[in-house]
């Protein structure tokens, strides 16, 4: 099971943490991935100043835009789901 977490602290929340979320949700929901994605919430990732931060394993992704959330799964969730990750 991949888990996407998104930072739901302040600074997040006034960028749009709740709109990444809710869209990251329909992706999944919609492609029936929900066997395969765990989405959660969690507060603060240090990255304040950076705008939306999601965490995809080890590694962080800061200023995710909540009209960017397609582009952000396509580019950096489906590749971890098939197997085509870049190395």
């Amino acid at each position: 099971m991949l888990t996407i977490v998104i930072c739901v602290g302040s600074s997040c929340h006034v960028r749009g943490s709740d709109e990444v979320a809710a869209a990251l949700e329909a992706i999944i929901e919609s492609e029936k991935l929900t066997d395969q994605v765990e989405l959660i919430g969690a507060f603060c990732m240090d990255h304040c100043s950076m705008g939306v931060s999601i965490r995809v394993g080890d590694t962080i992704h800061s200023g995710v835009l909540p009209s960017e959330a397609a582009i952000f799964f396509d580019r950096e969730i489906r590749p971890l789901l098939t197997g085509s990750a870049p190395q």
